[in-house]
């Protein structure tokens, strides 16, 4: 019975970094967004003053530093395919060029993994970075993120919603 708590903790502190690495990838992406700064730049930023540190009296934790630096590639490599997609989920009259940095930033991470990260249940990536724009927006806006990640997870991945 000690295995099967050892093997759950394993999971969670896993799940935790990994939740970790989804804030420091919205947090890197929305800096790209609004200042323009370089991937190669904002990679080395984040891995040697952020991750698992504290900043500005907040402590950072620990990331799964290789899905981080997935995610913040993919968005940018992807990002021409994931807006249109993003666009197409949004409610008509709110494109998303008019939603908030930050949540554009979570809308797309959400999007890439949802697309290339198939090892992590969708429902799971909806719920992370819901739980991501949460920690910057009022809940409006993370129902909003929540809801454009549920329409683009079932479309993209309908049969783990089926049955």
């Amino acid at each position: 019975m000690a295995r099967a708590a050892k093997s759950d903790d394993k999971e969670a502190r896993k799940a935790n970094k990994r939740g970790a690495a989804r804030l420091a990838a919205v947090q890197a992406l929305y800096q790209m967004d609004l200042a323009g700064t370089g991937l190669n730049e904002i990679m080395a930023e984040f891995e040697s003053h952020w991750i698992g540190r504290e900043v500005e009296g907040a402590q950072y934790l620990p990331a799964e530093a290789a899905f981080f630096r997935d995610i913040v590639s993919g968005v940018v490599r992807e990002q021409r395919a994931l807006d249109p997609m993003i666009d197409e989920a949004l409610q008509k009259g709110w494109p998303l060029k008019r939603i908030e940095a930050v949540l554009r930033a979570a809308l797309r991470a959400g999007a890439y993994e949802l697309i290339h990260r198939r090892d992590v249940p969708a429902r799971v990536v909806v719920t992370e970075y819901a739980d991501v724009a949460a920690a910057f927006v009022e809940r409006d806006e993370t129902g909003m993120v929540n809801a454009v990640l549920d329409a683009l997870a079932r479309k993209l991945r309908a049969d783990e919603f089926a049955g």
